[in-house]
């Protein structure tokens, strides 16, 4: 059945001024059964010396009727985690940061994190970046195979990183971290920006795309479905066509949500209700 295989999840970048406890109650009243957590500090504090209990993110997630599969840290400019960080020291944090990361996605069962390719100061060669962040990525993907956990790659946006910013790019860092155990996070927003397509991703990456940042784009990205011009119908049967199987996350973040996040989680989910059922009428 069309979209069977989909985990749709709901993401809690939007909730910033909201608490984790109230995501996680109004992601279950608007029919989410899985969310991926966004490691804010004022939701869940991560960073190379400790990070919060996730007992208390599984507790949460358990009295919610939500199963947690993904975890995704803050890992853009100015954040501390940087995968292409220049400096032992912060090359060390760094590691650290990531180690921290997989053992959360490990002890709350979420068995994924989101990665990207980290970013390299602008008065330094960017090939010197480059082979730092394929270095790191390395060894996130070892420690992580020895967790049990699948890290996922995602291209990041123009004004995000120097480094991988499209699929063209994104394949070529894979070429050279060379370990087929690191996956691929196919992120609508960053697509849009680099004028690649759902296909055009598939047609490079095929199965190893594991996961999916899912949102409407307008005149920005990373928008609450109907806000922005997608056809989310569209979007759903280029998935279907090329044979997706991984979790559908929507991935919210504007200011403009700020205020009333729960609006956006509900109207995005029954946009998602809406296309599919025309869909499903499409392939019946």
């Amino acid at each position: 059945m069309i979209g069977d295989a989909w985990q749709v999840a709901a993401m809690n970048c939007h909730y910033r001024f909201f608490s984790l406890e109230s995501f996680f109650r109004d992601a279950r009243d608007a029919g989410y059964a899985a969310a991926e957590v966004w490691c804010g500090p004022m939701h869940f504090a991560l960073d190379w010396a400790r990070h919060d209990d996730p007992r208390g993110l599984a507790e949460l997630a358990r009295r919610y009727g939500i199963r947690i599969i993904g975890i995704c840290p803050e890992q853009t400019n100015p954040k501390p985690a940087n995968m292409a960080a220049r400096g032992d020291d912060a090359r060390e944090r760094t590691l650290a940061t990531f180690r921290n990361v997989i053992d959360v996605a490990r002890d709350t069962q979420a068995g994924k994190i989101v990665i990207t390719s980290g970013w390299g100061f602008l008065d330094e060669p960017r090939a010197d970046a480059w082979e730092r962040s394929v270095a790191m990525l390395r060894q996130v993907v070892a420690y992580a195979a020895e967790q049990g956990v699948v890290p996922a790659i995602e291209a990041l946006q123009c004004d995000e990183t120097n480094l991988a910013r499209s699929a063209e790019e994104l394949e070529r860092l894979l070429d050279d971290v060379a370990d087929d155990r690191l996956a691929v996070c196919l992120d609508l927003g960053a697509a849009w920006r680099a004028g690649d397509s759902i296909a055009g991703y598939f047609k490079r990456f095929g199965t190893r795309i594991q996961h999916l940042h899912f949102s409407d784009i307008g005149a920005e990205s990373h928008l609450a479905w109907g806000d922005g011009a997608r056809d989310m119908a569209s979007d759903l049967a280029a998935l279907e066509r090329a044979g997706y199987a991984g979790p559908v996350s929507f991935e919210i973040v504007n200011s403009r949500y700020h205020t009333d996040p729960a609006a956006a989680l509900s109207q995005s989910a029954r946009q998602y209700r809406a296309a599919l059922d025309r869909l499903k009428e499409v392939y019946q």
